[in-house]
């Protein structure tokens, strides 16, 4: 590639720029295949640059504004910056760019994340990063020639394989404000040029009054698919191409890609964790043969130098500042600066004498009464006081430690863990300054607010004005230093929690001694302070160790140094200081603005101490400060890093070398060896190397070891890293409050490899991972903070910062601000990298540059990175002083409140230890099967209900064969006796039937048939009708007349393009002669709207019933034989297949006798029904039941509830109905819309203790956390904990159980998710993990036997195993109704036999339903012990994944207990990929929360990996009239790219 920095440099146009980038980028832009480049060209949006281009135009931007580039936001993070490094990433970047890899770019709809500028969120003060997240504005100093390296490896990520969009708008809905085309390749060629045999999926819904948010029930079968037609000849024919991947869209060409890139060979797995089984044994991941251990002897304790003696070292540090005060009053000990870095007040040490004493009188005698002191010796105060005030400051602590009070310095106010800490801590006083109190939030009678989980405190202001001054003869108690507490300085522990260190009055006196000693301060020194002064060095040296040797400190605070960087270096020039306190990020800045001050000296510097020396990546930072400022005075040897931590104090420091000694040496070690806590020399490549420099030598009085990060205290060997614990007078002495932390931190003895202790003396661990090197020099290399482990192996969190800001983050990153941490997902922590976006960042260039920050961290630390995050500039949680705060950015993370704008995850890549995929055995003969299901003396696992033979009914009803029979003779014996109320929505009834008003007016229904229909008996006739009486009458009339009825749910007339072509298509498969319909559908059936969906001139007769005329019926027809056709029930099932299936009219007979049975159904009983009347036991209840038992339905449509929610269960309670059955949809709309209604259903009168049976009827695994919240929230309206159950039925067989009033109440069990997925039950206690919780479907109908068998080798099972459920029933369905009679699906659904075992030669149909049935203590009715049949579910919904097999439904329950924000959800598998899609009802903000989310809960509880999450709008997910989701629906619409998702994400 080009150098661009020549042109550049000119002032070339915008337009002749193009043209020469284009000139000079030809031969590297690869053309896409197939499409004419002109058509290329047109296609993309005008604002876009070509995405092969765009490194090229940032390489020469960036060195073209080397000379003229404002202080934006885009700067790196000081800290890490290390051009060593950035080249070694570059390296790194370029040795991939051979890899052609195509990652799927996300896709996003526009209006979700408009970013709102940076400046907008907060004001530029705030934003700017931080104190520790030092970010100065770094030119250009990555030349042109980094970006050559890169600008390979720019093209495997634009394009990919087969010339898909990934690079530009990657999908339809991503472009909605750009002009459509948005690249031109193969997948969009194909989007625009829609298939025409993909005919829209037609749709069976329910008409609705009102639009709801989602579309009505749907039951949507897609084109043309029908039971009995095989089921591969149709799907696949829809849009396949070759390798069935279906080509008319966007979406699967981007599955297609990540196929590809998953197939790429990932790097060796681990060992197995563990083989995914009954025992499950979690084994450990054996180590790498090959990974470098140590070999080194084991350490000895290092020394160091002996503490001087002093004669005239103080007794106490109070001692010192009593004698400065009164001897040297006049000399200056602090000076503090203003806004714009100008002294502004110098306290003398007498000032600082007079004032402490005051404050300390006052705190002692002047806050409480004489007898009650608010304060005693020995009481903890919070000092909250601002960064730019260190005056107040030093006096508020210095009068504490005279008034002998704990001060515990603070930050400003507010944050929830310094509420713990001042908890711990037992604090009721805090000191303050003026001004800051009135800064303070308040409430409205002006107290001061009581910030969330801080314990109430009684602010004190410290100005002079306010105190006493003490009383000549008052003189305060100086001891010697003891080891009573002197002071509390808080840190932050990983997991966010703030901890007080106490440090004891003696340590403080050492610490002072010792840093005096190292650093050779001397009497009147100045030095200048650019920490914080409150904490760490910035305490130690600035407000300490600084009164011990009356030396004058120049504070410069933070808010100086972000308005002038370089205010500390002209503090330094103008005092002549001896010494400077700074960070990394301070020197930075210096360089940054070093060009508006040509004539500053440092020569008068002595010691430049580096405090976050400690830190891997500062040897670079002083390097360049160092070159830079040589020229300034500088003196090489002045830089002195140093380490410290909270609890050990400083730990070592370069002492200030000779003048012209040789300068110390360097560790270049090995990431590989350092990631096995192993020194080794790098060797390897010089891409993965640490160049740390020493931390100079053990502090004087000290003692230092390394020990074993985990685990007991053992010593490492010299080779070996681990964390530095020293041993001194002078370190913390414990968590105030928290004794059982404090031991393992603050009392540690080190043991040798056989475990005995080594010496007594007890160390203190620091936190600081390290080893000393040759001539006893400390180096550090990480914070245990830091440490990821991961696989067994440690990573840095700093290091993979810094990984990430050298790749070329500019454009992406704002202000350098990226954090890394480690979350625990499946038996391992994985690496999550969180950075903010900037504001101006494009899609492209986020995506680019997270896709090599993945390629570039594995390259060089050789781990994957589990997500990647992006959010918006400004919202990453912040510490005090603006860095982020990284155990709240991982809490939002996980809780869901991260809100990112841009994710990637890569599960695929990095998530190595599943267990392996199940291996299915070879088929087995019946014998093996025997032996291995059967053991000798197991139950076989069969159940059945009551005998049908035994149960004399003494009813007339039983004579009668046929229901038409049944009827006629009701109309004569009770005429007037009423069978059918319909309701409306207010509750009102609109139509009665009595049974001779129903017998007329099917005969009126039969004649038309007859007259008009010309129909001959045996003829198929549709009946188009909302749920009601007339669907009734048409019934009867079509078996009075002969014909054979075929219910149909009416099309919606909203969404008639949805639900006609599922209306024609039942037509046509059951080759109806003629439909009946009232008139309002009969127009609708030919309006022009129906005509834009169907072909409507091919209807057949249509006849609408709403006026007949009053003519006789000849004479009804009576069927020859009971075996003749009654109706057809056409269903479609969740898998979206279309059946029909015959009910012959012994089977009617039969069913409606059994249901009679079960539920003691008489002429005088009522019962309520709010069910859709189409198909299965639903239509049964409707339409037959009554006619056979005499007893009365009140009818209520389920569309009525949508407008009054009340409607069911107020007619429950006004009729005293004691049986009552419904739908899952209406029990969910009750539970959802009245949850929080109860009181008002009180108050209505509801009462629900009438109710014996509340029946759910259903075709699938029983809701068990449904159906408990609906008994639990109507207990308190007198609903009996008993009386809800569910019905379970199939396609072959409407109704196999049903609760009925006798037997006893459905039990439940608990079984183990691991174990169904291997086809096995495992019953578990209540609340083991990974449990999942069934209940019976309602008692076993009368004469129903039911077994369970192995759905491959047809053999039975025993007792309590997982198999399909068969059934043998005289109600069984006799066959499917189908286009081709396909006998073989006939035989094998309807007439089957067991392979063995059943010397009977039973025929049992298939219910296609998995489930086992269980022996009970229960006794049923007949006397003997209960069998409990539990249903899983449909065996044509399980996917098969890894071997396994999984139910959707439990991977949705998983999925949707993760966030609040996730209304529904549905799984489905595409070419091995788990696709999941959750419907979020939150703010479009939370949709990227998801994605980790969902990933994490199916990993963990499924051990599966996502492949693709998708976040769609509520009412996406398509559900039937039952509430089943429509998952193979919703696929198609997804795979045809119709769901216009919010995102949609593709797990790497």
């Amino acid at each position: 590639m080009m150098n661009f920095s020549e042109s550049s440099t000119g002032d070339i146009t915008q337009k002749g720029y193009e043209k020469k980038r284009a000139k000079l980028l030809a031969p590297y832009v690869p053309q896409t295949q197939g499409v004419d480049p002109a058509l290329q060209k047109e296609s993309r949006p005008p604002q876009m640059p070509p995405p092969s281009a765009a490194p090229a135009s940032s390489s020469s931007s960036s060195s073209s504004s080397k000379f003229h580039r404002a202080r934006s936001g885009g700067a790196r993070d000081e800290r890490y910056r290390s051009d060593i490094h950035t080249e070694a990433v570059q390296a790194a970047l370029a040795k991939h760019k051979e890899q052609k890899m195509a990652l799927p770019m996300p896709t996003k709809r526009r209006s979700t994340f408009v970013q709102s500028p940076a400046d907008a969120c907060t004001p530029p003060d705030t934003s700017s990063a931080s104190e520790d997240e030092g970010s100065l504005r770094r030119q250009a100093a990555l030349s042109a020639a980094l970006h050559q390296s890169l600008q390979n490896a720019e093209s495997w990520i634009n394009r990919s394989v087969q010339g898909s969009s990934t690079s530009s708008s990657a999908s339809s809905t991503l472009s909605h404000g750009e002009g459509k085309g948005t690249s031109g390749s193969l997948a969009d060629v194909f989007a625009n040029t829609r298939i025409e045999n993909f005919s829209v999926p037609p749709d069976v819904t329910a008409t609705t009054s009102t639009p709801s948010a989602r579309p009505a029930a749907i039951d949507l079968p897609p084109s043309g698919i029908v039971k009995g037609m095989h089921k591969g000849s149709n799907r696949s024919s829809l849009m396949d191409t070759a390798d069935g991947v279906p080509v008319s869209s966007r979406v699967s060409t981007k599955i297609q890609q990540l196929l590809n890139t998953l197939k790429r060979p990932k790097r060796p797995p681990l060992k197995e964790f563990f083989v995914d089984d009954f025992e499950e044994i979690v084994e450990v991941p054996q180590p790498d043969p090959n990974q470098p251990k140590p070999e080194g002897r084991q350490m000895t304790p290092v020394k160091g130098e002996p503490l001087g003696v002093v004669c005239n070292w103080p007794p106490a540090l109070e001692a010192a500042l009593q004698r400065w005060g009164t001897t040297q009053a006049k000399c200056p000990c602090l000076t503090a600066l203003d806004v714009t870095g100008k002294p502004v007040y110098t306290l003398t040490y007498g000032k600082l004498w007079s004032r402490s004493l005051k404050l300390a009188y006052t705190l002692l005698n002047k806050l409480g009464t004489k007898n009650e002191p608010v304060l005693k010796p020995g009481d903890r105060v919070a000092l909250v006081y601002p960064n730019n005030d260190p005056v107040m400051f030093m006096v508020a602590f210095y009068g504490c430690l005279l008034a002998e009070v704990i001060p515990v310095p603070i930050e400003d106010a507010g944050g929830q863990q310094i509420g713990f800490l001042l908890g711990s801590c037992g604090i009721a006083l805090a000191l303050t300054t003026e001004v800051c109190l009135k800064g303070l939030p308040k409430t409205q009678n002006g107290e001061i607010v009581q910030f969330k989980g801080w314990p109430r405190l009684k602010w004190v202001v410290t100005d002079s004005k306010y105190l006493s001054k003490s009383p000549k003869d008052w003189q305060p108690n100086i001891s010697a230093a003891g080891t009573e507490p002197a002071y509390i300085e808080y840190k932050t522990s990983k997991e966010g929690s703030v901890m007080g260190v106490t440090v004891s009055r003696v340590a403080m006196l050492a610490h002072c001694q010792a840093l005096s000693q190292a650093c050779n301060y001397s009497e009147g020194e100045t030095i200048v302070n650019v920490l914080d002064f409150k904490k760490d060095a910035g305490l130690w040296h600035g407000i300490l160790t600084n009164v011990m040797n009356k030396l004058h400190t120049i504070s410069v605070p933070y808010s100086v140094m972000k308005t002038c960087p370089l205010s500390w270096v002209q503090r330094v020039h103008a005092h002549k200081a001896k010494v400077a306190l700074v960070k990394c990020r301070d020197l930075h800045w210096a360089m940054m603005a070093h060009r508006d001050q040509r004539d500053v000296s440092l020569s008068s510097l002595r010691m430049l101490i580096v405090t976050d020396g400690a830190n891997p990546w500062s040897v670079s930072s002083c390097d360049a400060f160092l070159s830079l400022f040589q020229s300034h005075g500088l003196k090489p040897e002045a830089i002195c890093p140093c380490a410290t931590s909270p609890e050990a104090m400083t730990i070592a420091i370069r002492r200030p070398g000779v003048p012209g000694a040789p300068l110390p040496g360097r560790a270049i070690l090995s990431m590989n060896g350092l990631s096995f806590g192993v020194i080794r020399v790098n060797t390897e490549d010089k891409n993965s190397a640490l160049t740390v420099q020493d931390v100079g030598h053990v502090m004087p009085g000290g003692m230092m070891c390394i020990v074993k990060p985990d685990g007991p205290p053992q010593l490492c060997k010299t080779d070996e890293i681990g964390e530095i614990c020293v041993s001194s007078r002078a370190g913390g002495m414990m968590y105030y409050g928290l004794a059982g932390v404090t031991k393992n931190t603050f009392e540690v003895i080190p043991v040798n490899s056989s475990g005995s202790p080594v010496g007594e003396v007890p160390f203190v661990r620091s936190g600081l991972l390290g080893f000393v090197g040759p001539g006893s020099l400390v180096f550090v290399v990480g914070k245990m903070d830091g440490l990821l482990m991961v696989s067994g192996r440690r990573h840095n969190a700093d290091d993979i910062v810094a990984t990430g800001l050298a790749v070329e983050s500019i454009k992406t990153v704002y202000r350098g601000r990226i954090a890394v941490f480690s979350v625990s997902v499946f038996y391992d922590e994985r690496i999550v990298v969180v950075a903010e976006q900037r504001p101006d960042a494009s899609e492209e260039d986020s995506f680019q540059w997270m896709s090599r920050v993945l390629q570039a961290i594995d390259s060089i630390h050789q781990v994957g990175v589990y997500c990647l995050a992006l959010v918006p500039a400004n919202t990453l949680p912040k510490t005090p002083l603006g860095g982020i705060h990284i155990s709240q950015t991982k809490q939002h993370f996980l809780e869901g409140s991260l809100h990112p704008c841009n994710i990637l995850m890569c599960p695929h890549t990095c998530v190595t230890n599943l267990p392996k995929p199940r291996q299915k055995q070879p088929g087995v003969g019946p014998a093996s099967v025997m032996v291995g299901n059967l053991v000798a003396g197991k139950r076989i696992a069969q159940a059945s209900g009551r005998d049908l033979g035994q149960l004399e009914d003494n009813d007339l009803v039983k004579k009668h064969q046929f229901l038409t029979e049944v009827l006629q003779w009701r109309a004569q014996a009770t005429p007037d006796h009423p069978l059918f109320l319909l309701l409306n929505a207010k509750g009102t009834t609109v139509c009665t039937a009595t049974c001779l008003q129903l017998h007329k007016k099917a005969e009126r229904i039969a004649s038309v048939l007859c007259d008009k229909g010309h129909l001959n008996a045996g003829d198929n006739v549709v009946l188009l009708y909302p749920p009601g009486i007339e669907l009734i009458t048409a019934f009867y009339g079509c078996l009075y007349a002969g014909c054979v009825p075929v219910t149909v749910r009416p099309p919606h007339a909203q969404s008639l393009t949805a639900t006609l072509p599922t209306v024609r298509m039942i037509v046509e498969v059951s080759k109806a002669a003629c439909i009946l319909t009232t008139q309002t559908l009969m127009r609708l059936l030919k309006s022009r709207e129906a005509a834009g969906a169907v072909d409507v001139k091919t209807w057949p007769t249509i006849i609408d019933t709403d006026d007949l005329p009053r003519k006789r019926l000849a004479q009804i027809y009576k069927p020859p034989t009971p075996e003749m056709l009654a109706y057809l029930d056409f269903s479609v099932s969740t898998t979206g297949m279309l059946t029909g299936v015959k009910m012959s009219h012994a089977a009617v007979s039969g069913l409606c006798r059994a249901i009679k049975l079960q539920c003691e159904l008489y002429s005088s009983r009522q019962i309520a029904i709010c069910l859709d009347p189409y198909c299965g036991l639903g239509f049964v209840l409707w339409c037959l039941c009554s006619v056979y038992s005499g007893h009365q339905s009140i009818l209520i449509p389920p569309m009525e509830l949508e407008s009054n929610l009340f409607l069911w269960l107020s007619t429950v309670s006004q009729y005293k109905i004691r049986d009552t059955f419904c739908s899952y949809s209406v029990m969910e709309l009750c539970t959802k819309g009245l949850g929080n209604q109860v009181e008002m259903l009180k108050a209505r009168g509801i009462n629900l203790s009438c109710v014996r049976t509340c029946v759910v009827v259903a075709e699938e695994r029983p809701r068990v956390s449904l159906t408990q919240s609906f008994s639990k929230l109507f207990k308190d309206i007198g609903l009996s904990s008993r009386a809800v159950s569910t019905t379970f039925g199939s396609r072959v067989n409407v109704a196999i159980c049903l609760q009925g009033t006798s037997g006893p109440d459905p039990t439940t069990v608990y079984v183990d998710l691991k174990s169904l997925r291997h086809d096995r039950v495992r019953l578990v206690e209540r609340g083991a993990p990974q449990s999942l919780l069934l209940s019976e479907s309602g008692k076993i109908l009368p004469g129903v036997k039911v077994v369970i068998v192995n759905p491959e080798t047809k053999g039975p099972l025993g007792d309590s195993h997982l198999g399909e459920i068969w059934v043998n029933s005289p109600h069984t369905a006799s066959g499917y109704y189908t286009i081709y009679d396909n006998e073989t699906l006939q035989a094998d659904h309807f007439n089957t036999r067991l392979s063995f075992g059943d010397a009977a030669q039973t025929l049992w149909a298939r219910t296609g339903y998995l489930g086992f049935v269980r022996r009970t203590e229960l006794t049923a009715a007949s006397g003997e012990r209960h069998d409990a049949l539990y249903v899983v579910g449909a065996l044509d919904e399980t996917l098969e994944l890894r071997g396994l097999r999984y139910h959707p439904i439990d991977i949705e329950t998983s999925v949707s207990r993760t966030h609040r924000s996730i209304a529904e959800c549905a799984v489905f598998t595409w070419t091995n990929l788990l696709v999941v899609v959750v419907e979020l009802c939150g703010c479009e903000q939370e949709a990227l929360d998801l994605v980790p989310l969902v990933t994490n809960v199916v990993l963990e509880e499924h051990y599966l990996i996502v492949g693709v999450v998708v976040v769609v709008d509520p009412g996406v997910i398509p559900i039937n009239s039952r509430g089943e989701k429509q998952r193979m629906h919703l696929r198609d619409s997804f795979l045809a790219d119709q769901l216009d998702p919010i995102y949609v994400a593709y797990n790497m």
